[in-house]
């Protein structure tokens, strides 16, 4: 049977698809107080030069790999290697894609349940009272395993109708209203008494916190925001057209996800320091400390608090879409052609999957804390294993593949489009796939590892 693989209708839909798929939660939370605690702007500047160094480079090492041989992740490095077994490294990275989708669906699910709470009103109360929610929700066995499965069908019916009508018809939509929302939070945000305090927080340079410690944040941050070693970004390529400029389209996504990030700090660290509160990172920033934070901000204005609040919840909503949209398409576009299923089938198959691992991730965090593995719940391993591992492993070998193992002529055609393009940079761009690219992720392997 041969596999219809349909392709991406035109640029912006590219750009917007590959760029859904690195903007995400880490955006949100993760970004902003890094930054905050890193140094401010002295650590975004050190972040660009980290996506100049390994994130398009990166990018553009797995866009070529997947574009040259139009085809899944596996059957993309089986088809570049010539009966090398290079094929695992496509398998790495639908693997990687998978867990991460099982455990990421979880904190989706969470921010669909506050964006329902909140429509209806139910974050409303003292700090406590949204501490105590929080806590009665993710112990709670039923809610958050529906609400994270829920998350991942809702994904489901964007996969099944293909490329163009699904993933790209979704992108153009999302994407934007993603956007919009964002500045619309910004520009609340930093309206507020004493928000200043807040911007300078983030975007003032403080030089004195700079350390190879920060240099190594900077280096991780880039590396994870980019979906750099999940196959993602092999498997979005294989959709492009054979004129699509990949060096162009790798920027144009980077530029996005950091404004993204950036813009994520201006809407949370004015808002926080106007009622006094310093954010904390991860899950309770979002669920406890940004809940009591709008209604103090929005005490005088509570109709302007509770659209703000909507927004926000409906801001992480599309943010986590865009994200789990390209993890499952990995892994259906790998059944749809290894084993010539329907889409539909395929897609099935993923969402199964994901939802099983979704929902015993989700009661390990919960209901049932002893769903341990190595003395981490079952979401935390898996994403310490993604993390700490599969990523940066996945990562290094595509970097390795393009740089020293495919052709130098093979990789010099897809990066000029054939010779259209005249390929200024592609001398930078290899010396840094081959030399800098591995570096770097082996720092950022030593890293997670607490060895440096």
């Amino acid at each position: 049977m041969k596999v219809d693989r349909g392709s991406f209708g035109s640029k912006l839909g590219i750009v917007l698809a590959t760029a859904g798929s690195a903007v995400g939660l880490g955006n949100v939370w993760r970004f902003p107080y890094t930054t905050g605690e890193n140094g401010g702007a002295a650590f975004i500047l050190i972040y660009i030069g980290c996506i100049l160094l390994l994130g398009i480079p990166g990018m553009v090492s797995e866009f070529i790999v997947g574009r040259h041989a139009q085809a899944n992740a596996a059957k993309a490095y089986d088809a570049l290697s010539n009966g090398r077994p290079w094929k695992f490294v496509g398998y790495l990275g639908i693997l990687t894609s998978t867990i991460i989708l099982g455990f990421y669906a979880v904190v989706a699910g969470w921010c669909l349940q506050y964006l329902c709470a909140s429509v209806i009103g139910h974050l409303s109360g003292d700090a406590e009272y949204v501490k105590n929610y929080f806590v009665a929700f993710s112990c709670d066995p039923l809610k958050p395993t529906i609400w994270g499965v829920v998350f991942i069908l809702i994904t489901h019916l964007v996969i099944v109708r293909g490329v163009r009508g699904g993933i790209e018809k979704a992108s153009k939509l999302l994407m934007p209203i993603l956007l919009v929302l964002l500045l619309i939070l910004v520009v609340a945000s930093c309206l507020l008494p004493g928000a200043l305090e807040g911007i300078c927080f983030l975007l003032k340079p403080d030089f004195s916190k700079l350390s190879s410690s920060v240099f190594l944040e900077a280096l991780g941050q880039a590396f994870f925001s980019l979906s750099l070693g999940t196959a993602c970004l092999c498997t979005y390529a294989s959709y492009f057209s054979k004129n699509t400029n990949l060096l162009w389209s790798a920027g144009q996504i980077a530029v996005i996800d950091t404004m993204v990030a950036v813009c994520s700090g201006l809407m949370i660290f004015p808002a926080a320091f106007s009622v006094g509160v310093n954010p904390d990172s991860g899950p309770s920033l979002i669920f406890i400390t940004l809940p009591n934070v709008f209604q103090q901000a929005f005490a005088a204005m509570p109709v302007v608090g509770y659209i703000v609040s909507i927004m926000f919840y409906a801001l992480l909503v599309f943010a986590a879409l865009t994200s789990t949209i390209s993890m499952h398409e990995i892994g259906t576009a790998f059944f749809t052609e290894e084993f010539e299923l329907p889409r539909k089938k395929s897609a099935w198959i993923l969402t199964v999957v994901a939802s099983v691992l979704c929902i015993f991730c989700s009661l390990s965090v919960g209901a049932y804390p002893e769903l341990k593995l190595m003395d981490f719940s079952l979401m935390d391993f898996c994403d310490r294993l993604t993390a700490n591992f599969l990523l940066p492993l996945g990562a290094m070998f595509a970097c390795l593949f393009v740089g020293w193992y495919i052709p130098k002529k093979v990789v010099h055609d897809e990066f000029t489009n054939g010779g259209t393009l005249k390929g200024t940079f592609f001398g930078v761009y290899l010396f840094a796939v081959r030399i800098v690219c591995p570096i770097c992720i082996t720092l950022i392997f030593l890293h997670q590892l607490g060895i440096v």
